[in-house]
């Protein structure tokens, strides 16, 4: 007997990618290895999942505890880079797909398989993220999609080809959302949240209490940084990942972190998009700040071009694309020096940065002081004027001049 080809799936447990287990063997003749990425998402125990696979058919099931190296690997570049899709956006699942498609391709090298799936719709971004992750890593891979293969329209109708087919889905029933998240935030849409008019309701959240509702009394936090890495707070050293769970818990009780947009999708379709990210929208705001006091204006100014950038580029599935890797370069090269420590005050839904210092500051008080500390010469303001405005003063002269020709 012939020994079958092998497919990689990454594998959530949820409706559609347990259907795939079943349409790879039946639909694809493949023997299906499933992969189950550990990123911080909410779950009842990734084990209960991987048994599932494997009774559905799968002839292996992976656990893959992902958080350490997403944290250090992947979220000490978006930090530095105050990734920030649109100039509004941390990005989330952007985030976590090259590192679930890096272990996809190491399992595949591992079984021989010359395949690896996902279970992502036609139009959607990450689609993109993972085929492209996966090809960078490696080009002979080949990819199968089976949600843009199979003829179901609706979410009824793969209830009940499961049903037809032995597989046990999570639901009878459509939820009202698609939710996707990981300890970096949650991503909410679909239902209500469809039409842009209506206000997203409260049930939507899990990770952060109404602004109304929250304490009354503001909250300070000290975020220290190390080469623009956060490192403690409140001057207690912690890990990064331990930085972001207590941030998303203080800033969450007090109603920090929720976004409310209209997305661009690489795709072409504008999305309306709810995100709660308490930590990463606190951390980018404390960084930013203490960029400020650190960085010299030209290298800050042309930064932000930069992040724009390296944001798209991830948002766009390039994480290991050669463009995202040279803008890495110039980034990393710019967070040597961004030490120190940030004060931020949470109160109703806001974080607001009160204070921030650090020993590579190029703030210079007798620079910036109005008192009688103040070192700036006044005189050679006149001389540095006349110099800036020449170039606009002599084209204003020669319009001028020409005005009634």
């Amino acid at each position: 007997m012939t020994e079958k080809e092998k497919v990689v799936l990454a594998y959530s447990g949820g409706l559609d990618t347990s259907i795939c287990i079943k349409w790879l063997m039946d639909e694809h003749n493949l023997d299906v290895i499933a992969v189950i990425g550990e990123v911080g998402q909410e779950h009842e125990g990734l084990e209960a999942i991987r048994q599932k696979a494997l009774r559905t058919g799968a002839i292996e099931a992976y656990v893959v505890d992902m958080r350490e190296e997403f944290v250090n690997e992947y979220l000490t570049d978006a930090i530095r880079a105050n990734a920030l899709y649109e100039n509004k956006y941390p990005l989330l699942s952007a985030l976590s797909r090259p590192v679930i498609s890096k272990h996809l391709v190491r399992i595949a090298h591992e079984h021989g398989a010359k395949y690896i799936a996902h279970g992502c719709t036609g139009k959607g971004n990450d689609q993109v993220r993972f085929e492209t992750s996966v090809w960078l890593l490696d080009p002979s891979i080949k990819i199968i999609a089976p949600v843009r293969e199979w003829p179901f329209k609706t979410r009824p109708e793969e209830i009940e080809w499961a049903a037809e087919h032995g597989v046990e889905v999570p639901v009878t029933n459509a939820k009202p959302y698609s939710i996707d998240d990981n300890l970096w935030g949650r991503a909410i849409e679909c239902g209500v949240l469809e039409d842009p008019w209506n206000e997203p309701p409260e049930d939507i959240y899990t990770m952060t209490g109404s602004p109304e509702a929250a304490p009354d009394k503001p909250e300070y936090v000290e975020i220290g940084f190390d080469g623009g890495i956060p490192v403690s707070l409140d001057g207690k050293d912690m890990s990064y990942i331990d930085i972001i769970y207590k941030l998303n818990e203080i800033a969450g009780r007090n109603g920090y972190g929720r976004l409310d947009m209209i997305e661009n999708r690489l795709v072409g379709v504008k999305s309306r998009e709810c995100y709660e990210q308490p930590a990463a929208l606190a951390l980018i705001t404390a960084h930013k700040a203490l960029e400020d006091m650190c960085l010299e204006r030209e290298v800050l100014h042309y930064k932000l071009g930069i992040e724009q950038k390296w944001a798209e580029v991830v948002y766009y599935g390039q994480w290991f694309a050669p463009l995202k890797m040279a803008l890495d370069g110039f980034i990393n090269a710019t967070q040597e020096h961004v030490t120190g420590t940030v004060r931020v005050k949470f109160y109703k839904g806001n974080c607001t940065v009160v204070g921030r210092r650090s020993d590579y500051s190029v703030y210079d008080y007798a620079l910036a002081t109005y008192d009688k500390e103040d070192s700036f010469d006044h005189e050679a303001s006149a001389g540095f004027i006349e110099l800036f405005a020449l170039p606009a003063k002599t084209w204003a002269q020669n319009r001028q001049l020409n005005a009634d020709k």
